[in-house]
C-alpha cells in the first residue's frame, strides 16, 4: 500500500520533502564544489563586512526616554557625564557632623583642588564647603558631595575621566580616614560595559571546551566530534560578517554578538546531532554512504528544515515589542539559525560523503566502541513502554509535577536590576554607589529632565523656565522624600537638561513612584504655575512653546518594562498561532500541533516557576553568589518565552518525526511511540545536555541578568529534554492512538499516506519498532 502510494506521488510531481534531498544529494554528487562553496559564502561574509562604508544604526529608547534621547541628538552635543564623589568618615561610629570634623573639610578642600589641577579634563567643580554647598551635605549631616563634569570634547572624555579618577585616588592615599567614594555617569556605565564583557568572555572560554568534552562523548571520535564544530564555528562566523553589513540599518549591540554565538553553537551542534546520528544508523542498517546521506536529507534533514523555520518565525516575534534591542537580537538569531539550517543540507551532507567511513576514526579509548555504534536507547524505551501502558497515570503525574513547579511564577514580579542589584558591592564603583545612596539618595544617577522649544528653539533661555527650574528645588523639599537634592541645570546646544535625584537611582517601587511623580505632577506643576505668574497658556505645563521629557537610568527601565509588558500578549499570540499553523502543516494533524504547543507551555511554565523561586524568593542565593532585590529582570521572560519555543521546537519536530515514521511503516500507535522515542532520545538527550552546559556557564558570571537567563534556559531545557520528551509526549500521543496524524476529514493514516518516506527505511523503522516493543 505505501509503495502504490508513493509511486502515484511521484507521477504527481515532486513532494515537499524531494527538494531538500535533491539539496542534499547534489551536495553529495559535487562534494568539492558544495564545500568550497561554503567557506567561499563565508568570505564573500567576511569581506562584505570590512568594505560596507557609512556609520552603522543607532538605537532609540522607548517611551519618554526615547524623546528626550532625539531632542539631544537633534542637538548634536550631549550633556558632559556627572561624577560624584562622597566624602565621608571610615568608621561611622566616631563620625561628627561635617561642618565639625577637619579631616573630612580638610579631605575635601584637597580633592576640589586636585581635581580643578587637572588640565582640561575637569569643569563645573562643586563642593558642600562653598557658600551655597549645604546641598551637599547629607540629610543627617554626616557626609559630603563633590560633584564635577568630566570635560569634552567626546573624543577625549574617556582620557579626562582617567585623569579626574586618578586625582581622586591620589587625595585617598593622603587621606586613609577618610573614604572617598566616587560614582556617576561615566563611572557606572564603566563598570557595567566591563562586567558584560568580562562575564561573555568568562561565558565563551567555558562553555566552547566544555561544548568539545560533550561532544567527544557523545561520538566518541575526535573527527565526528569535530563535524558539529566546524558547522558551527562556520555558521557564526558568516553570521557576524552579515550582521556587520546589516548593522548599517539596524541596531547591533555586544549583547546580539553573544546571543548569536550561543545560539549559533546550539543550533550548529543540534543539526549535525541530527544528521550524524540518522547517518550512522542508516549505514547500520546496511546501506552505503549515499544510499544512507540520501535516506538521512529525506528525513532528518527535512526535520532540520522544519525546525529551523520554526525557530526564525518564532524569533520574529520579538519584532512586535517594536524595541531596537530586540531587533538587532532578532536579526542576528534568525541570521543565525538560517545559515545553520542551510549549511546542514549543503556543505554538511557533503563533509560526511567526503569522509565515508572515515568519520568514525580516531576513536577515543574506552568511549569509542560504544558511541560509534547506533544503538537504541533501552532506558528511554523502558520508560516509553511504561508510560504508554499507562498514559493517563504517567502523562497526569508528569503535568502535576509541572504545574506545582509553575506555581511561583503566579507572583512573578518584573522588575530590572539596579547596578547595584546586579553586581556584587565587592566592585569598587558599586559599593560606592551603594553608600552614596544611603546619604544622597538617587545622586549616582538622578533623573535627566530635558526641556526644549517646540517652536521657539531659544525658549529654554526664558526667565519663566529658570524660575520653573529653580523651584523643583522647593518642590523636592516637599515631596515626602520623592525627589531629592541636589538639582542642576546644564544648557545643552538649544535645549536644558535639569538633573533631578529620585528617590533612589534604581528600578524598585520607590525609584519608580518618584519617576511618576516627577512625570505626571512636580514638572507640570512647576511649569504651570510659574506660567500662570507670568500670564502665559499654552505648551505642556503652561508655558507656552515649551516641552519637555524625563530620561535616566530609572526612566528608561520603567519605559522598557512598560513597553514589554504591553506588547506581550501580541508576541505570545503571534508564535503560538504561527506555531500552530507551522505543525499542522507539518504533521497534518491539529490534534499534535494543539498537544505540542499544552507541552511547550508547560515546560515554560515550570522554568518561569524556577526562576521566580530562585532569584525573586532569594532561594539558593548562596549557591549561585548573588544578592535578591525582590524580582525578575523585565526582559527575560518574553525573550525565554521566544527563544524557549523556538529551540525545543527541534526535539520536538525530531522525536514527532521519529514516531511518524514508524506508523507510516505500519507499526500501531505503541509501537511507534516507544521506537520513535528510543531512537531519538539518544540525539535529544546529547543536544540537550550540550545546550544545557552552555547556559549553565552564565551562572557563574557576576551579574544577575546572566545568572537569571542561565538558569532559566537551563531549568527549561532539562524538564524538555526530559519530563515533556520522555513522558508526556510519549503520554499524549498515546492518549490520541490513531488520531495522533489524522488531519481533518481524512482517514487514521490518510495523512501518513500524504507524506512522503523511503521504502526501505520505512521497512527498518517497522522491524526496529517491532524489537523495541
Amino acid at each position: 500500500m505505501l509503495r502504490k502510494s508513493k509511486s502515484r506521488q511521484r507521477a504527481a510531481g515532486p513532494d515537499r520533502g524531494a527538494l531538500v534531498e535533491r539539496v542534499a544529494g547534489w551536495s553529495v554528487r559535487h562534494r568539492a564544489l558544495a564545500i568550497a562553496g561554503w567557506f567561499a559564502l563565508m568570505v564573500v561574509a567576511l569581506l562584505a563586512s570590512a568594505v560596507m562604508p557609512g556609520d552603522t544604526a543607532d538605537s532609540t529608547d522607548p517611551g519618554d526616554t526615547g524623546r528626550a534621547g532625539r531632542v539631544l541628538d537633534a542637538q548634536q552635543v550631549y550633556p558632559r557625564p556627572q561624577e560624584n564623589v562622597l566624602v565621608q568618615a571610615r568608621t561611622p561610629d566616631a563620625a561628627r557632623p561635617f561642618a565639625e570634623d577637619p579631616e573630612l573639610r580638610r579631605a575635601t578642600q584637597d580633592l576640589v583642588a586636585a581635581l580643578r589641577r587637572t588640565p582640561g579634563a575637569v569643569t563645573a567643580v562643586r563642593s558642600p564647603l562653598e557658600r551655597d554647598g549645604g546641598r551637599l551635605v547629607s540629610k543627617d549631616g554626616r557626609s559630603g558631595l563633590v560633584t564635577f563634569e568630566v570635560a569634552g570634547p567626546v573624543e577625549q572624555t574617556a582620557e579626562h575621566y582617567d585623569a579626574a579618577t586618578e586625582a581622586v585616588k591620589t587625595v585617598q592615599a593622603r587621606h586613609p580616614r577618610v573614604r572617598l567614594a566616587q560614582a556617576g555617569d561615566r563611572s557606572l556605565s564603566r563598570v557595567v560595559d566591563e562586567g558584560i564583557k568580562d562575564d561573555f568572555k568568562r561565558a565563551e572560554f567555558f562553555s566552547l571546551p566544555l561544548t568539545v568534552v560533550i561532544l567527544l562523548v557523545v561520538f566518541g571520535s575526535l573527527i565526528a566530534a569535530a563535524i558539529p564544530l566546524l558547522l558551527a564555528a562556520t555558521t557564526v562566523v558568516a553570521t557576524f560578517g552579515f550582521l556587520q553589513v546589516l548593522a548599517h540599518w539596524v541596531p547591533v549591540n555586544s549583547a546580539t554578538s553573544s546571543m548569536v554565538l550561543l545560539i549559533g553553537v546550539a543550533v550548529g551542534v543540534d543539526y549535525s546531532l541530527f544528521y550524524l546520528r540518522r547517518a550512522r544508523e542508516e549505514r547500520a542498517a546496511g546501506h552505503g554512504v549515499e544510499d544512507a546521506l540520501r535516506i538521512t536529507a529525506r528525513t532528518s534533514g527535512r526535520v532540520v528544515v522544519v525546525s529551523g523555520l520554526t525557530v526564525m518565525l518564532c524569533l520574529g516575534g520579538l519584532l512586535f515589542t517594536g524595541l531596537d534591542n530586540f531587533k538587532g537580537l532578532t536579526t542576528g538569531a534568525v541570521l543565525v539559525v538560517g545559515v545553520a539550517m542551510v549549511g546542514s543540507v549543503t556543505v554538511l551532507p557533503a563533509l560526511l560523503a567526503a569522509l565515508g567511513h572515515r568519520v568514525d576514526k580516531a576513536r577515543i579509548p574506552w568511549v569509542g566502541r560504544r558511541r560509534t555504534t547506533a544503538d537504541r536507547s533501552r532506558a528511554w524505551a523502558a520508560v516509553a513502554r511504561a508510560v504508554v501502558r499507562r498514559p493517563l497515570v504517567w502523562g497526569g503525574a508528569a503535568a502535576l509535577v509541572l504545574l506545582v513547579l509553575a506555581l511561583p511564577a503566579l507572583e512573578m514580579r518584573l522588575q530590572d536590576a539596579a547596578v547595584t542589584d546586579s553586581l556584587s558591592r565587592k566592585v569598587p564603583t558599586v559599593d560606592a554607589a551603594a553608600r552614596m545612596q544611603e546619604a544622597f539618595p538617587g545622586a549616582p544617577a538622578p533623573a535627566q529632565v530635558v526641556i526644549w522649544g517646540k517652536k521657539n528653539p531659544d525658549a529654554v533661555d526664558d526667565p519663566a523656565v529658570r524660575r520653573a527650574v529653580e523651584s523643583l528645588h522647593e518642590r523636592a523639599a516637599a515631596s515626602d522624600g520623592a525627589l531629592n537634592e541636589p538639582i542642576s541645570a546644564t544648557k545643552v546646544g538649544r535645549a536644558l537638561v535639569v538633573r533631578v535625584p529620585l528617590a533612589s537611582f534604581g528600578t524598585d517601587d520607590a525609584a519608580n513612584r518618584a519617576l511618576e511623580t516627577l512625570r505626571k505632577r512636580t514638572l507640570p506643576d512647576a511649569l504651570g504655575e510659574v506660567a500662570k505668574a507670568d500670564g502665559r497658556t499654552g505648551g505642556i505645563g503652561g508655558i507656552g512653546g515649551i516641552d519637555y521629557a524625563v530620561a535616566g537610568k530609572t526612566a528608561f527601565a520603567y519605559d522598557f518594562t512598560q513597553r514589554i509588558t504591553d506588547r506581550t500578549p501580541y508576541v505570545f499570540a503571534f508564535v503560538l498561532l504561527l506555531a500552530f499553523v507551522l505543525l499542522v502543516v507539518a504533521f497534518r494533524s491539529p490534534a499534535v500541533a494543539l498537544v505540542s504547543i499544552v507541552l511547550n507551555l508547560l515546560s515554560i511554565g515550570a522554568a518561569y516557576g524556577a526562576l521566580t523561586w530562585v532569584f525573586q524568593d532569594g532561594h539558593l542565593s548562596s549557591a549561585l553568589d548573588f544578592a535578591p532585590y525582590g524580582g525578575v529582570i523585565g526582559w527575560l521572560p518574553l525573550f525565554m518565552f521566544v527563544i524557549l519555543f523556538g529551540l525545543s521546537m527541534d526535539y520536538h519536530i525530531f522525536v514527532l518525526s521519529r514516531i511518524r515514521e514508524r506508523r507510516l511503516a505500519g507499526a500501531d500507535a505503541r509501537e511507534a511511540v516507544v521506537g520513535g522515542i528510543a531512537s531519538g532520545a539518544g540525539v535529544v538527550t546529547s543536544a540537550a545536555v550540550i545546550m544545557t552546559a552552555a547556559f549553565s556557564v552564565f551562572v557563574v558570571l557576576s551579574a544577575i541578568e546572566y545568572k537569571m537567563m542561565g538558569v532559566g534556559l537551563a531549568v527549561a531545557i532539562l524538564i524538555d529534554a526530559t519530563l515533556v520528551r520522555g513522558v508526556l509526549l510519549p503520554a499524549a500521543i498515546a492518549l490520541l492512538g490513531r488520531r495522533a496524524f489524522q488531519g481533518p476529514r481524512q482517514g487514521p493514516d490518510h495523512a501518513a499516506r500524504d507524506m512522503p518516506v523511503d521504502d526501505q527505511a520505512a521497512d527498518v523503522a517497522a522491524a526496529r519498532s517491532r524489537q523495541l516493543s
